[in-house]
């Protein structure tokens, strides 16, 4: 609800007064589908949508002639007695008619809670930018396998739960993941540099709300030194990949990726903050793109509406 005040006079000596009225506050929502290439398909949105009191604020679409498939995001609002479920009902008629796999979703804050390990800069950067309101989602938790940021997440007023892993242990710590999960209502979890290896039913449970990011030397430079690899085969450039979890190691859905030109000066070290630089501008964009629903999952692929 939105509160207006409105100004009356009064008889006596002139007195103005102000009272404070609600008025309903108009509704925010992105659909997003995906569907076979088909003749009035945006007609069939936009009318809804125009029936319904909506305005249009942004619209994107991706006609894909490979695979003969539409993708489209669409950015409304308005309608204030409208709900994401009603709007859902209403529109299934049109989505069997076209077979559309579809969402719609409010654009309230995305809830995210962030997993790191001993690596602090992406974690560092996702707090900077949640602070200054640029990150596009609410972290609301910080999960660790080590001690090693406790300082960090507490100091931005994050709550941080130390969760240890060993072989032993590591079934049950997993499960106690997915009850943070729910229990801080995360909308999506973010592998910020968490080195631990998830298992398959833990990535079935988290499919298409879980980000990983690391460097784009894979599968040339495996191990723990892979600047080191890099430097020794002359490398010049040096990326990042952000992508979604799956049960194949770091071969999920790519969201994004970042690249930056070296050259022979630079040594392993150098190389390493460079990837560290890369890592946070990837995972910070595809965070964003997430929250916003932007990104949409073509089989392996994405569709990143930027």
């Amino acid at each position: 609800m939105t509160l207006v005040e409105t100004a009356s006079s009064t008889a006596l000596g002139g007195t103005t007064l102000t009272e404070t009225v609600e008025q309903p506050t108009d509704q925010k929502f992105v659909l997003t589908l995906s569907c076979g290439e088909r003749a009035g398909i945006v007609q069939a949105v936009t009318t809804f949508l125009f029936d319904r009191g909506f305005n249009i604020d942004e619209h994107q679409q991706f006609d894909d002639s490979l695979r003969e498939t539409l993708h489209l995001r669409t950015a409304f609002s308005g309608s204030p007695a409208y709900t994401r479920d009603t709007l859902e009902e209403e529109f299934r008629p049109i989505a069997d008619r076209f077979g559309m796999k579809f969402s719609f979703n409010d654009q309230t804050q995305q809830r995210v809670l962030v997993m790191v390990s001993k690596f602090g800069h992406c974690l560092n950067d996702l707090i900077f930018r949640w602070r200054g309101g640029t990150l596009g989602g609410d972290l609301v938790a910080v999960v660790s396998n080590h001690e090693t940021h406790r300082a960090m997440a507490e100091a931005a007023g994050l709550p941080f739960i130390h969760i240890p892993v060993t072989p032993d242990t590591k079934a049950e710590a997993e499960r106690r993941l997915l009850e943070l999960v729910d229990e801080y209502q995360a909308d999506l979890v973010v592998l910020a540099r968490y080195m631990q290896v998830l298992s398959n039913d833990l990535c079935r449970a988290l499919e298409g709300r879980a980000i990983n990011i690391h460097h784009s030397f894979l599968p040339g430079f495996k191990g723990a030194k892979p600047y080191h690899q890099a430097h020794a085969r002359g490398v010049k450039l040096i990326g990042a990949t952000a992508h979604y979890v799956t049960a194949d190691l770091d071969e999920g859905p790519i969201i994004e990726q970042e690249v930056i030109r070296v050259d022979h000066s630079f040594g392993p070290g150098t190389l390493s903050t460079v990837g560290q630089d890369a890592e946070a501008l990837a995972l910070s964009r595809a965070v964003r793109w997430h929250c916003q629903h932007r990104v949409l999952l073509d089989q392996t692929s994405t569709v990143v509406f930027r």
